[in-house]
């Protein structure tokens, strides 16, 4: 039996006469939920708390406000480290352009009410013209919500995996990647070729895509911006704006004003 065969999930995905199925569930704070994939694409939601996916060498944080698309037979598994209410919907997979890797989609006021909405009505059939509508807003709603920058890839080399381990543990300690290379095992030139080689970018650009995954949960948690840009390593808050600016072309202010204001 292949790996993919013995991780593969079927119990949820849509039976003959239904285009979507739907899963809701309450998880308690550090529930995890193991490896495995499904048959049809998913929509993870969370309408409250926030969820760590991880799928290959790839991780997600998922606050309110966002979901996760994962195209079908994408092995993946989720950690909860607060009480967690998942809204999952799974499409089949014919019914989509989406993108064929996970993507963080944002998952605004009407966009998360439709979700609330076929979750309600647990199956969407296809011979039931109100419920054919509602797919189809729902597909709608996927191809036009907007991606979030918020996911991180780890090099699979094992030296440079426990460093980026190390940010991920505490990615406002101010150690520098030096100290951090003599713990792993590693000098600074062999791990900067890993993360160019594996990643796609150098070390540093990669602990600020950590850190503003981290502070963009902190931000819809409701904390303030200094708070924030003190929390995820800058001594200054005007670098992380700089940053911030860069990344989603506002500040951090204007862009939780902005989302509130869609949500």
């Amino acid at each position: 039996m292949t790996l993919m065969r013995q991780l593969l999930i079927r119990e949820n995905d849509p039976t003959l006469g239904v285009s979507v199925a739907t899963h809701s569930r309450e998880y308690p704070r550090s529930s995890r939920i193991p490896m495995h994939a499904h048959g049809s694409h998913q929509l993870v939601y969370a309408s409250r708390g926030v969820m760590e996916v991880s799928s290959d060498h790839n991780l997600w944080k998922i606050p309110p406000h966002f979901g996760l698309w994962i195209p079908a037979r994408t092995p993946h598994q989720i950690r909860m480290q607060e009480a967690v209410s998942m809204r999952t919907l799974y499409l089949r997979s014919a019914r989509t352009k989406l993108p064929a890797s996970c993507t963080v989609l944002h998952v605004g006021s009407f966009f998360r009410e439709l979700i609330i909405e076929i979750v309600r009505l647990g199956r969407l059939r296809t011979r039931n013209r109100l419920e054919c509508a509602l797919r189809d807003l729902l597909i709608a709603e996927l191809e036009r919500a907007s991606p979030v920058p918020v996911g991180i890839k780890f090099p699979t080399d094992p030296r440079g995996y426990r460093v980026a381990q190390m940010v991920m543990e505490d990615p406002g300690c101010p150690i520098s990647l030096k100290s951090m290379c003599v713990s792993a095992g590693v000098s600074v030139r062999t791990l900067e070729r890993t993360f160019r080689r594996e990643i796609g970018t150098d070390f540093e650009c990669w602990r600020r895509q950590v850190r503003l995954m981290n502070a963009i949960e902190m931000l819809v948690a409701g904390h303030r911006v200094k708070e924030v840009a003190f929390a995820v390593g800058y001594q200054h808050p005007g670098a992380f704006v700089t940053l911030f600016r860069q990344t989603f072309g506002s500040t951090p202010k204007a862009w939780m004003s902005a989302l509130e204001q869609l949500s």
